[in-house]
């Protein structure tokens, strides 16, 4: 395999703007059933329509799964022997450690797992799911620490950082999926409704507290900006033939 330089598809100042905390967030609305009244189409016209704790949650998966992505292409590239692009791999580990661990999970562990566990409710899940946030900010410093330098990476490097993102990659798609199809669902049951609308409100007001006005939207947007330095980024590529 051979050394090669950092990836010149996108600048080093705008990929390092992109893994900067402060740049995530996510764009959180006052919470209400999703449940329409019977004979409701749907909302008035000019009405927002609510967004509940666990449907935010699950965008934030969203972007999870799409930086998930753009790890396997750069694992892909690695194998290949192809340029390695260590700016829009740094701004992607930048993103996991804003916007998922510092604030998607700090809102999961603060808020979601102790609900469930004052309820003597998927305790044993839970417990992992804490291991699993740990564990996964271990492989974030390490890819983080690895790519944040100006020097290009030997083979030794590289093959590293190719072990730390499969891991990455392995630990979180079972673990997001978990959380989609038995956490998020078991929060609903053991909250009452006063609760669950207030709990939309923390998660609001941890969000601006953290990321100001930046939204949901613009951290699309960042993820798309990295996916096109890649060119992973057009969906059709991925339709099978």
């Amino acid at each position: 395999m051979t050394v090669v330089e950092h990836s010149p598809a996108v600048g080093r100042r705008q990929l390092f703007g992109i893994a900067l905390p402060a740049v995530a967030g996510v764009a959180l609305s006052a919470c209400g059933s999703p449940q329409r009244e019977a004979g409701q189409s749907g909302a008035p016209s000019g009405e927002e329509v609510p967004v509940t704790p666990p449907e935010d949650l699950m965008r934030e998966h969203g972007v999870l799964k799409r930086i998930l992505l753009v790890y396997r292409e750069v694992i892909r590239r690695v194998l290949a022997g192809d340029q390695f692009p260590a700016q829009a791999l740094n701004a992607s580990a930048g993103i996991i450690r804003g916007f998922i661990e510092d604030y998607h999970e700090h809102l999961e562990e603060h808020y979601v797992f102790p609900k469930l566990e004052q309820a003597d409710k998927l305790t044993d899940l839970t417990t992992v799911l804490r291991t699993q946030h740990q564990r996964g900010r271990v492989l974030t410093d390490r890819v983080l620490a690895a790519t944040g330098g100006a020097g290009t990476l030997d083979q030794s490097a590289q093959s590293a950082l190719v072990q730390d993102m499969s891991a990455f990659v392995r630990m979180y798609e079972p673990h997001e999926a978990r959380e989609d199809t038995v956490v998020f669902p078991a929060l609903r049951e053991v909250v009452p409704a006063k609760e669950f609308r207030d709990l939309a409100e923390i998660f609001e007001d941890e969000e601006h507290r953290r990321f100001g006005p930046a939204g949901f939207e613009g951290m699309v947007d960042k993820v798309a900006d990295i996916e096109k330095s890649l060119g992973i980024y057009d969906l059709s590529q991925f339709t099978a033939t």
